[in-house]
């Protein structure tokens, strides 16, 4: 009742405040199939850089040159600090920024051309370096790559949120995104597993990694650099915010402040961060449970990328026609719960010794459950991006601006600060279960059985149990399809009443 009535207050206080050039009108310009085409090449930074090389960064770094797990991880985790001041400074320059370009692409195109040059040094140390320097060096390196990522990625999240007010027709556009993100996994693993780590050694060879940094690089940066071009004359006619007084950096506390009040961002943002972390937990270790606890041949590995993908493309396919049945908060529910259980079962089986296959009598199982937890994760990664947006909406009534570049640098940030936290998490995991330090790659059969068992015991319910947390934070989310039509409604009649006072 208090939330309904401050609500209620909130925007009795932001329509008496709000005048037409206030808050730019929805956009005239609907998106067509290559428009949602175009605009989601964009994920390629996202899914190719981050979601599937930065995996690698870790085996290549610990497994392969030997550093110590904590320093990798706190190498990696580094940026963070960085990008809790990048991500909202570039949010809010993209929600202010006025341009014959929009509000949106000019960062892009400044943040395209830098991904490659990052990521490609990140997997190209040079030779003899002391564990010191090569943890500066990893360090400098992905802090460069997150860098450039939020140039890119912050103002693309926001502009997929301008592209459409509908409720459904947003998941259709996230599913797109979603959908080619699925793409850019398969060409960076086919990179990886088809071209650069084939033969005996495998992921364990070390000359094969700065090459397949440099193609990964070049490959997300294309793609990147695609989209904001071909997004250009579609930005640029959509509407642009008045100019504000003062500098956008300077109220950005202000403004920072002002979507923290908005119960709904509280909520998506938590159980975002605390499901990306899980999420990159998991993922983290993936490579090692392969090698070491599952002992796949190099041939074998490289089917449960594919087959994870498989299910993220049915789940991200699926997502819209289930948000047109579902609610989405439902729609997020049903895929948290479907990770949950999958990361569950087998690890348990193993750690259990009742289940205990391996080489390829583990491939089977192993890709069904990277099947069924691509489903889940399609389903959330799709509903996760749309009902930020909705808030964004929620956002407007509430306070009378809209701040789609913000809210997308918290959803934004939430990844990349969860998946840093997982990665960090990881590596003092390796060291805390007796993970041994070696240069140049270790037999399988040199790991004992104990520190298996606490591989998979980190790997699997560990991630589980903090997905289960995800989604007890994720509980008061309350914008319903029916009360996101008001909001649609409201804003609608506000904007009308606006152009013709």
């Amino acid at each position: 009742m208090a939330e309904a009535a401050w609500s209620e207050t909130a925007e009795s206080l932001a329509a008496q405040r709000l005048s037409p050039s206030t808050s730019p009108p929805p956009s005239p310009f609907k998106p067509n199939l290559a428009h949602k085409f175009l605009y989601s090449l964009g994920q390629f930074a996202q899914s190719g850089a981050f979601d599937t090389a930065i995996p690698f960064v870790f085996f290549y770094y610990t497994a392969v040159l030997g550093l110590p797990g904590a320093a990798v991880g706190l190498a990696l985790s580094i940026s963070l600090a960085f990008d809790a001041v990048v991500d909202p400074v570039v949010g809010a320059i993209s929600d202010n920024l006025r341009s014959r370009l929009g509000r949106r692409v000019p960062l892009m195109l400044l943040g395209a051309p830098l991904i490659p040059l990052a990521l490609g040094l990140m997997f190209a140390p040079p030779h003899g370096l002391s564990i010191p320097a090569l943890t500066a060096w990893l360090a400098v390196t992905c802090v460069s790559a997150r860098m450039a990522v939020s140039l890119f990625n912050v103002p693309y999240f926001a502009l997929g949120a301008e592209m459409s007010e509908d409720y459904v027709e947003r998941s259709r556009v996230v599913a797109w995104r979603a959908i080619m993100g699925i793409f850019a996994g398969l060409a960076v693993n086919l990179a990886a597993y088809g071209v650069f780590f084939v033969g005996k050694a495998g992921l364990q060879r070390a000359s094969a990694y700065p090459g397949f940094g440099w193609a990964a690089g070049i490959l997300v940066g294309v793609m990147a650099l695609v989209c904001a071009v071909g997004m250009m004359r579609y930005a640029a006619r959509l509407p642009q915010p008045a100019p504000r007084p003062g500098a956008s950096i300077a109220r950005l506390p202000l403004d920072a402040l002002e979507i923290w009040r908005n119960p709904s961002f509280r909520c998506l943002f938590a159980s975002a961060v605390i499901f990306y972390l899980a999420v990159g937990l998991n993922g983290t270790f993936g490579a090692h449970t392969a090698v070491f606890v599952w002992r796949l041949p190099t041939a074998q590995i490289q089917l449960l990328p594919y087959s994870f993908l498989a299910g993220l493309l049915v789940g991200a396919t699926a997502a819209p026609a289930v948000s047109t049945r579902l609610e989405k908060k439902t729609m997020v529910q049903l895929g948290l719960v479907t990770v949950i259980l999958i990361w569950l079962v087998m690890p348990i089986l193993r750690i259990l010794h009742i289940y205990m296959p391996t080489g390829a009598a583990a491939t089977p199982p192993l890709m069904a459950n990277m099947v069924f937890v691509g489903v889940g994760m399609g389903l959330a990664s799709v509903a996760y991006p749309s009902m930020m947006a909705d808030a964004a909406d929620e956002h407007e009534l509430r306070e009378g601006v809209r701040r789609e570049g913000l809210y997308f640098a918290g959803l934004a940030f939430a990844g990349k600060a969860a998946a840093g936290l997982g990665i960090l998490m990881a590596g003092f995991a390796l060291d805390i279960i007796g993970f041994p330090h070696v240069t140049g790659g270790l037999a399988p059969s040199a790991i004992s059985e104990p520190t298996l068992q606490r591989l998979l015991l980190a790997s699997g319910p560990t991630a589980a149990l903090l997905c289960a947390i995800a989604m007890v934070v994720f509980a008061p989310y309350a914008i319903s399809r029916a009360r996101h039509a008001q909001i649609a409604q409201a804003l609608t009649e506000r904007r009308q009443h606006g152009r013709g006072a």
